[in-house]
């Protein structure tokens, strides 16, 4: 009853209105931080904001931009709007991207301090902001001190069995006499190998060993003692390649680990697979998987803005995937998201003369799927890069001059990404830019429970190639929505429907100036156009 009061009232401060970016206004009473259904911002903090000068981003420049974000206040418009913030890796690695980690309670100095991380979570929850961090447990790097105490025991050791009482960390990784696929030779030693399924600088956590598992507790209370509100899994399909059970039996284990300690904690799970195999894992208890099925530009939401799918799938694929996932877990929210750090930005995803719109239409069809919505940043301003991974963690776009206050350098090795919309500084001026869409979108998707709790239920008498329809319904709050693909304005006759409410348009999302109408029961949609109809 508790849980669902909380949930309750940080519903009713949503719909007060969406929170501001850039304006001074005093912080208020911030959303519940039980609330697991929000919309998170993936921020790349090494390529966001840099706070002390270096080119580098860092948690004190991105605590100077979290306004832009979120800043607290219902009353202010001028922000984003998200109330969920995914930090990429940020402790301390030999890598820019942070994904193998040598010291897991600490911060990257790159990025700061441990009283920088301090700052940024209390500035966080003063803006309703929960905060859920990467937690990179498939492997470590070769440079953390259990690796390399384990190799110096094995290289000393030469031909003889090692023995975990003398030595325990040769337990924590995969070791092994033979060479098998994706191992590598144990430094100074003729005899051992030891299993990175990415690389050499990455070994192979054993997830199974009860130590392992100690010093994941351990983690894990650090960082909720320090605030945080969850956390990312990295790669949990490898934690034993090719063995889904096992990996579902350790996603079990870390959940119901983690709840124990804190059971308003949120968990998503990274297992980039096809959509029937990542349900599976839902059956560990996890709150959420990423639901890769719609994302990058093969998925659903791109296919179908491209014209390349019936518009039906989309709305089709929501309430299969819906009535999939809860056959694992009834409790189960999911994690819709468009792109991410290893994938080629949208913005690539379309060309032509309807690019703008089509970035647009596929960013908002992103923020209407039911669960955590994730959106990684910069994709609000339609920033570029695709190939290499340096390329698509390029800086955030906050101004089209590289050297104004705050602008990032970006990774060494990145291609230089000409953009193909305006910087924030232009983008924010703009009532029609891609920035503006986002913005919108994301306040009505915080505006409306039934958006980001309802139940979806595809509506098959109106879709079509060109139409995606769908109604979805939470705790007796309905919307219809009406989603046209392509760049010809769409008439839906509703006269024989007497569910819906046919006086007036309930709010709409349009990515040019023609809005839209209904008369007489006649719904028209513009080119690229979204409808929400309120239920009777």
């Amino acid at each position: 009853m508790r849980k669902k009061l909380i949930a309750l009232i940080a519903d009713v401060l949503l719909v007060l209105g969406t929170v501001g970016c850039n304006g001074s206004a005093d912080v208020t009473e911030p959303v519940p931080m039980e609330d697991n259904y929000r919309t998170y911002y993936e921020v790349f903090v090494y390529s966001f904001y840099d706070g002390n000068g270096d080119g580098i981003g860092d948690l004190a420049g991105l605590k100077e931009k979290l306004d832009y974000i979120n800043d607290g206040n219902p009353e202010t418009t001028d922000d984003l709007g998200c109330n969920g913030i995914w930090l990429m890796p940020v402790m301390p690695s030999p890598t820019y991207h942070k994904y193998d980690v040598t010291d897991y309670m600490a911060i990257d100095p790159e990025y700061g301090t441990m009283e920088d991380f301090e700052e940024l979570m209390k500035a966080c929850e003063e803006r309703g902001i929960k905060v859920i961090i990467d937690l990179v447990l498939n492997h470590s790097s070769s440079q953390h001190p259990w690796f390399q105490e384990a190799c110096s025991y094995l290289a000393a050791l030469g031909d003889k069995e090692p023995d975990p009482e003398e030595c325990p960390y040769v337990d924590y990784y995969h070791f092994s006499r033979e060479k098998k696929g994706n191992y590598y030779p144990v430094p100074e030693s003729e005899y051992w190998y030891y299993e990175a399924q990415f690389w050499g600088g990455m070994p192979d956590l054993n997830l199974s060993s009860e130590q392992v598992r100690s010093e994941i507790e351990r983690i894990v209370d650090f960082w909720l003692d320090k605030g945080v509100g969850g956390f990312r899994l990295d790669a949990a399909k490898e934690y034993v390649t090719g063995a889904n059970a096992t990996n579902t039996e350790i996603l079990s284990w870390f959940t119901d680990m983690v709840k124990e300690k804190r059971e308003d904690a949120y968990l998503v799970a990274e297992v980039w697979t096809d959509k029937n195999t990542y349900a599976g894992y839902y059956d560990s208890g996890i709150d959420s998987v990423f639901d890769f099925e719609f994302a990058d530009k093969d998925g659903i939401i791109a296919r179908t803005v491209r014209g390349e799918i019936p518009a039906s799938a989309y709305s089709r694929g929501l309430q299969e995937s819906e009535s999939l996932f809860s056959t694992y877990n009834p409790d189960y929210i999911d994690a819709p998201f468009y792109t991410n750090h290893d994938m080629g930005r949208s913005a690539g995803y379309y060309a032509g003369d309807r690019a703008e719109a089509q970035t647009k239409l596929a960013g908002a069809m992103n923020l209407l799927m039911s669960g955590n919505a994730f959106i990684y940043y910069g994709e609000e301003l339609g920033m570029k890069g695709a190939g290499k991974d340096e390329n698509k963690r390029a800086p955030m776009y906050f101004s089209s001059d590289p050297s104004c206050a705050g602008m990032c350098k970006g990774p060494a090795d990145m291609d230089e990404v000409k953009m193909k919309f305006g910087s924030l500084e232009e983008q924010e001026k703009d009532e029609q830019s891609v920035y503006s869409y986002y913005k919108e979108a994301i306040g009505i998707r915080n505006r409306y429970p039934a958006i980001r709790k309802g139940k979806t239920e595809n509506l098959e008498q109106y879709s079509s190639d060109t139409i995606a329809a769908f109604s979805k319904e939470y705790e007796g709050e309905k919307l219809y929505v009406f989603i046209n693909v392509s760049e010809e304005k769409a008439v839906i006759d509703l006269t024989e429907n007497g569910s819906i409410n046919r006086k007036k348009i309930e709010n709409g999302l349009y990515t040019g100036e023609e809005s839209g109408s209904i008369e007489n029961g006649l719904l028209t949609i513009p080119g690229h156009g979204i409808i929400l109809m309120d239920g009777k």
